[in-house]
């Protein structure tokens, strides 16, 4: 798996915007507080815990239905992303399903939700 490069992110962002993601989610005043008032090392924590338990896992449960689309940023910029579940992981970034997904590729995942984050700060 490849690391979020600047090149990898604008390929990322056309297919997110073709799927008309990039349009339907932003961050409201809360969790643009939330983020400030924290910090990204904070945020990058807590996105990397979530797709470890949420996402990383080869069977997640309730897959498809196991990231809320509110109540924190990251849930928020994951579905912005694309990796919200497993069938998005694997439309957005050909990660297929039915198997755990290694390290590199949560990394990858993370920060592409912490690179959406910043870039919809105030």
């Amino acid at each position: 798996m490849a690391k979020l490069t600047d090149n990898l992110w604008n390929d990322l962002k056309a297919k997110l915007a073709e799927d008309g993601r990039l349009e339907k989610f932003t961050l409201g005043e809360p969790e643009q507080e939330y983020v400030t008032s924290r910090g990204m090392d904070i945020l990058r924590l807590h996105a990397a815990d979530f797709v470890n338990k949420r996402i990383a896992p080869a069977k997640p449960k309730n897959d498809g239905r196991q990231t809320p689309t509110k109540g924190h940023p990251v849930f928020i910029a994951q579905h912005a992303c694309g990796c919200n579940d497993r069938a998005s992981l694997k439309q957005f970034y050909a990660i297929e399903m039915g198997r755990e997904l290694a390290e590199d590729e949560v990394t990858l995942v993370v920060d592409v939700i912490l690179r959406w984050i910043e870039e919809h700060l105030g």
